[in-house]
């Protein structure tokens, strides 16, 4: 018989399941919590129904264990003996923050076997208001971002079914908000300002040095006063940001390539990996999908900017000695190193930026769109070209077809009324 214990506003409740190998008497116990809206009765009734619910269970082996842990309690658990095991360090430390800051902190107090639908609906309905987000940011947190969540929880909870702590996976009836991508948030040069950013790699900028202190060759500090130098771009960036704009790979695909990776006879590069910065280290690794490993062409101007900086770049490194530890990669730190995946991002910005400075008029600058937004840039202008969509789709490493039509819907469309008005002149000519 169940034992029951009042424990503030809920009940304890505890049932006898045998005994151990070792004679010790199993117990399983529970915790019931009334609804306080019911009237005394009402609760009386809802308890027994549930004490003799999880007196069945336990008797008939089919207690689950998720009916004791919290949601919290087992993703502990998922993290240490699945997550960290099955899914890569970039992968597991993204799990981990989005669990910390928003999925446990709003439903990790929930039981597993008690985590409905339900619940899930009103946390990602809750993830869309207006001032929910952590960052200060106006608006609620976006589609994406909130799939995001609903892919870790699904994970987590399927691990959950396979463990046999819950008997079915709440994520499977619920649908979080669709991610839609459109051309207003799908951001691109056209072709008239890749051409303009194009000639801004060329041109020559005024970098603002501020003062500070040196050491020589023989350990001796001094200062140096704050000066303005003109000097264009690096080379390597000019290569990294031409790469990304004839190529329309993503930036950790380049940051990784190897000067093995690019044929000079074919015009060709290889992307068989990718590089990510976790935990403080520069990861690399081979893509998640298969169709993003593969072989494509550059133009020729790309290929003679490569051989260009291969020379520069070995010229340099002899001049650096032993100072020089790098490992073959295209683009470097100062001492050979493989670059940070952050760096050409910044670099991005502040070359749009100091472009901008040089234009008076608003309608001639150039829009601060993000790194990725060249790989966009790539596709968009290939589409516009009339290049069939298979071929971007598998320049692009996209698992289907679809993905492409999805993503670059804007520049199929313009496409398509390009066509409707060809047709249309070709028939009022023969009228």
């Amino acid at each position: 018989m169940a034992s029951i214990r009042k424990r503030g506003n809920s009940y304890q409740i505890t049932v006898s399941n045998g005994r151990d190998s070792s004679g010790r008497q199993i117990l399983e116990t529970t915790t019931f919590t009334p609804d306080h809206n019911l009237t005394e009765r009402q609760q009386k009734k809802a308890l027994d129904t549930f004490v003799f619910e999880f007196e069945q269970k336990v008797k008939s082996g089919k207690l689950l264990k998720g009916e004791k842990l919290t949601l919290s309690e087992f993703t502990d658990q998922w993290l240490k003996e699945y997550a960290k095991i099955n899914l890569t360090q970039n992968s597991f430390k993204s799990y981990s923050d989005n669990l910390k800051l928003r999925i446990i902190p709003a439903l990790g107090h929930i039981k597993l076997s008690n985590l409905n639908p339900m619940h899930l609906q009103s946390y990602y309905n809750n993830l869309l208001e207006d001032g929910i987000r952590l960052d200060g940011k106006p608006g609620g947190y976006s589609a994406a971002t909130i799939k995001k969540d609903h892919v870790i929880l699904s994970s987590i909870l399927h691990t959950a079914v396979q463990w046999q702590l819950i008997e079915n996976n709440p994520c499977d009836r619920v649908s979080p908000p669709k991610v839609t991508r459109t051309a207003e948030n799908i951001k691109f040069f056209t072709l008239e300002q890749t051409q303009l950013f194009l000639n801004a790699l060329d041109m020559n900028y005024s970098f603002t040095y501020q003062e500070h202190d040196r050491i020589d060759d023989t350990g001796k500090k001094y200062h140096v006063s704050s000066y303005e130098e003109t000097k264009r771009i690096p080379k390597q960036f000019k290569v990294f940001f031409y790469i990304a704009i004839f190529g329309g790979l993503r930036r950790g695909e380049i940051v990784a390539l190897t000067w093995e990776d690019i044929n000079f006879d074919e015009c060709s590069v290889n992307i068989s990996k990718s590089s990510s910065y976790v935990n403080k280290q520069i990861i690399t690794k081979e893509p998640k999908t298969l169709t993003s490993i593969r072989t494509i062409k550059l133009p020729g101007f790309v290929i003679q900017l490569l051989k260009e900086w291969k020379l520069e770049q070995n010229k340099y490194r002899l001049s650096l000695g032993d100072q020089w530890v790098g490992s073959n990669h295209i683009f470097t730190q100062w001492n050979g190193k493989q670059m940070y995946p952050s760096t050409p991002t910044q670099t991005f910005k502040k070359i749009i930026n100091k472009y901008n400075k040089t234009v008076t008029d608003e309608k001639d600058k150039l829009p601060l769109i993000p790194l990725h937004g060249l790989r966009h840039t790539s596709a968009t202008l290939l589409i516009a070209e009339n290049v069939d969509v298979k071929t971007v789709s598998t320049r692009l490493g996209h698992a289907q077809t679809s993905t492409t039509m999805d993503i670059y819907a804007h520049a199929l469309k313009q496409l398509d009324e390009k066509a409707a008005s060809a047709l249309e002149d070709a028939f009022k000519k023969k009228a």
